[in-house]
Parts: structure tokens; sequence; C-alpha cells
């Protein structure tokens, strides 16, 4: 049986195919042919003093010699001034007692923490300076240890 099924659309697509199939072969053969090969110069590519891509070499004459004693490996220490606070201060926005839970607004941050009644070192009310420690809760930031701030 020959091909008495196959529609227009098939016989466009099938030649399509077809002649991109020869288009590849002749620029293979047209390769083939001149012979062209790329050397490992050419694929070379060298980044400049900005940081750029080219296929410039570059300058030796430009080149800075730095001595190998003059770079300094250390350690950064921690000093005691920029280490942050974990005690933190702060002013009890709102508190319900009978509920045991509340909102500090922290000084530093202006972040609104939670505290419980189970973080409390002595009772507090709404508009108290407190210091705190912030630690994480189960649903955010929440206060620890929270005890009145007293001059």
């Amino acid at each position: 049986m020959g091909r008495s099924q196959e529609t227009f659309n098939k016989k466009e697509v099938r030649n399509k195919k077809e002649k991109k199939r020869k288009e590849k072969e002749l620029k293979r053969a047209k390769k083939k042919i001149e012979g062209k090969k790329s050397s490992f110069d050419e694929m070379i590519a060298y980044v400049d003093e900005f940081g750029k891509i080219t296929s410039i070499p570059p300058d030796p004459g430009k080149k800075t010699v730095i001595a190998a004693e003059s770079i300094e490996l250390n350690i950064t220490k921690n000093r005691p001034e920029s280490t942050p606070s974990f005690v933190r201060r702060g002013i009890v926005t709102f508190f319900d007692e009978s509920k045991g839970y509340g909102f500090i607004r922290d000084l530093e941050s202006h972040q609104s923490v939670f505290v419980h009644v189970n973080n409390l070192l002595e009772p507090v009310k709404e508009n108290n300076v407190v210091i705190f420690e912030k630690g994480k809760g189960p649903k955010g930031p929440s206060a620890m240890k929270v005890k009145l701030f007293k001059e």
C-alpha cells in the first residue's frame, strides 16, 4: 500500500524535514571541504583589569607585583563593643493578665515582641519599661526572662 492516507499537512511536514536534513548535509560537506579547524589559541578568552572577557591577552607591562609577605591573613577578633547585646530594653504596649500574654515594643528595633506570663520574672503592666532576652517562639520572636528595668 502506498501513502493513500497521507494528508497535505503530513506531506508538508515530511518535505520540511527532508529539506532540513539536506541543508544540514550541505553544511557538513562545506565544512569538510574548507578543512578549517579551530585552534586552541582561538578558543582562549582573557579577563581584563575591569573584569570583562576579551580575546586580547593582557599587557605584561601593566602587571603589578605583590610581595607574598605583604598579604595579611588573620581572623578578626570579636570585640565586646561590636557584638550585639542579647539583653534588650522595651516598653510593654499591651498585657492581658487574665489571658497571660502581651507584647513588648523593642526600643532599638521598634519591633513588637510577644511575651507570655511564663517568661516573666516580675509582674508587669502596660507602659512599664522592661529588660528581656529575645528568643524564638513557635510563631515568631518571643521575649524571655522579662523583668522591670531599674535605672
